[in-house]
């Protein structure tokens, strides 16, 4: 895998050493440690040593930057499948929390944490490097070009496409302050978009206001492009 990086023009994240930072050999850190993190916990900040990377057992996992003026920009939802906190440097570049009580998987950052059984473990993680590049992008257009119906409107389609659920009946994990700070808006703005869309008959919000209906697909997809 680090030939390939290396060919791509990436710098290799799995270096068996960090520029300037010792590993230290810790429990957490052991290949495969499994850790539960309770809900709103923190899970590393901005700045801390990446020693190690983390993939999504079960749970939610957010990860953010804070911006110089306080306001909160919300990279990422991790879901269960998902890898994260893999950096091509000695430090991580954004926080990242337990949106809910998450069991993370915990591997350290060098090359044997990745050569058991037969290599599943890096091809899973270039996998998540690519999903992850992928939405990246998807979110760098929504941010762009998108308004706020239409950024709601992509996030419940994403959402219940990588949550699986099954049908039409989304179950939110984050907030409604999660979405705006993923999303680029305010929670003020993203409530008014979200009534919208249920006075247009696309979404219905019953009772538990972080389950959404999703009445009309079609409508939704046509928002979203």
């Amino acid at each position: 895998m680090q030939t390939a990086l290396a060919t791509a023009g990436l710098p290799p994240v799995f270096s068996t050493s960090l520029p300037g930072r010792a590993l230290p050999l810790s429990t957490e850190a052991r290949p495969g440690h499994r850790r539960t993190v309770a809900a709103e916990a923190e899970i590393f900040a901005e700045g801390d040593r990446a020693g190690s990377f983390y993939k999504v057992v079960s749970g939610v996992v957010r990860t953010y930057r804070l911006l110089a003026d306080g306001r909160r920009q919300i990279d990422a939802f991790h879901l269960p499948g998902d890898i994260f906190g893999l950096e091509a440097g000695a430090e991580h570049r954004f926080n990242a929390e337990a949106v809910t009580e998450a069991q993370l998987e915990v591997h350290r950052r060098e090359p044997r944490a990745l050569a058991g059984d037969d290599g599943a473990l890096a091809r899973e993680v270039v996998a998540s490097m690519m999903r992850g590049l992928e939405r990246a992008q998807d979110h760098m257009m929504l941010l762009g070009r998108k308004s706020a119906r239409e950024r709601i409107a992509t996030f419940l389609l994403t959402m219940a496409r990588r949550m699986a659920c099954g049908g039409t009946a989304l179950e939110l994990p984050m907030s409604r302050t999660d979405m705006a700070d993923h999303l680029g808006l305010t929670v003020e703005s993203v409530s008014r978009a979200v009534t919208q869309l249920e006075r247009d008959g696309l979404i219905a919000l019953p009772p538990n206001r972080r389950m959404v209906v999703l009445r009309d697909m079609v409508a939704l997809a046509d928002l979203s492009e």
